[in-house]
């Protein structure tokens, strides 16, 4: 006979109605005893008969994931933070990924019936008003993450527009004037803001400054291509503003295989601080995202919706921070590079 709950709620020395709760992840169970329940379930080996679960509750005990790729250290790290969570509330994922076709990802949505309580969401079609209401159960709680502007659900964001406008005016304060900034897919929420924000810094700053525009789409083989473009180029910048650290890396391998060397010649920055940014020649300057807190404070918004924004105001708790390395330099006032 396999380990029952009652099997649990003794050696964890809990009722087995504390046990009941701290793995369907309900509020009313206090966090130290929910780890010690988990743990225990774990090492007993424990599996609840989800079947009979559903029938009788009528729950999953599975959150949906829907997410534009999972390939990179961005949806690494942002799948980690919201797998903490899942963990820590009994919770099990689906995930699934749709590659930027809007067919697809509503495929996706619609497989999701049924097998999912709530759904966690990063797209870029759900600014159309018929996108959820077609292919999601008005029933099913959804929150989005990164969707800018007004959207129908609740949205947990990051702000992109005012961290772009601070990596532009960090270049600006120390003497850069030609700033190239490489941007992201067109219908991407983080790439817009990113740009809008780095539009805006360089309209507020000199008469001189003009923006310089570089297309991209948040992959290394992008910002590769964008160091090659410039490499081309009889005049270029002094720096490049990359909308993301995976292309900001691809564009200075590009540069200097080009025998153009950053930060000496052309200064490159990026934004979100994935791991590797710190371990590149030279290490990444960028703003800081924490990623995995992204993902945990979407789900935790998910489970917990009363602790939860209002729908429709993208919440703005997560603030990049300007991470100061060696690649942005100080070439331009002829300093010491900044550490």
């Amino acid at each position: 006979m396999g380990v029952t709950i009652k099997d649990v709620a003794k050696a964890a020395n809990v009722s087995v109605a504390t046990v009941s709760r701290a793995l369907n992840g309900h509020q009313n169970v206090a966090e130290p005893v929910r780890e010690r329940v988990v743990a225990v379930a774990a090492e007993l080996r424990y599996s609840p008969h989800h079947a009979a679960r559903s029938l009788s509750s009528r729950r999953t005990q599975t959150v949906g994931v829907v997410l534009p790729d999972l390939h990179g250290e961005f949806f690494s790290e942002l799948m980690r933070g919201i797998d903490q969570v899942a963990r820590t509330r009994g919770q099990h994922l689906l995930v699934s990924s749709y590659h930027g076709d809007p067919e697809a990802q509503g495929a996706a949505l619609r497989a999701m019936r049924g097998r999912v309580d709530g759904l966690l969401l990063m797209s870029p079609y759900v600014h159309d008003a018929d996108f959820l209401s077609r292919n999601v159960d008005a029933s099913l709680p959804v929150v989005l993450m990164n969707a800018a502007g007004p959207v129908e659900r609740l949205s947990i964001g990051i702000d992109n527009y005012n961290g772009a406008r601070e990596m532009v005016q960090h270049l600006l304060g120390l003497g850069y004037r030609r700033i190239a900034f490489v941007g992201g897919p067109a219908d991407n929420d983080d790439a817009r803001e990113r740009l809008r924000g780095y539009r805006d810094a360089l309209a507020d700053a000199d008469a001189g400054v003009a923006p310089w525009e570089l297309p991209g789409s948040f992959d290394e083989a992008s910002g590769h291509l964008a160091g090659q473009t410039l490499l081309a180029m009889e005049a270029r910048p002094d720096a490049v503003f990359a909308a993301n650290d995976t292309m900001a890396i691809g564009c200075i391998y590009a540069l200097g295989r080009g025998g153009v060397h950053s930060p000496a010649e052309i200064a490159v920055v990026g934004f979100d601080d994935i791991p590797l940014a710190r371990y590149v020649h030279p290490p990444l300057t960028t703003m800081r995202v924490d990623i995995a807190e992204l993902g945990a404070r979407a789900l935790r918004a998910l489970l917990d919706p009363d602790g939860s924004p209002p729908a429709g105001n993208a919440s703005r708790g997560l603030q990049p921070v300007l991470v100061v390395r060696e690649s942005c330099g100080t070439r331009a006032l002829g300093g010491p590079p900044v550490v």
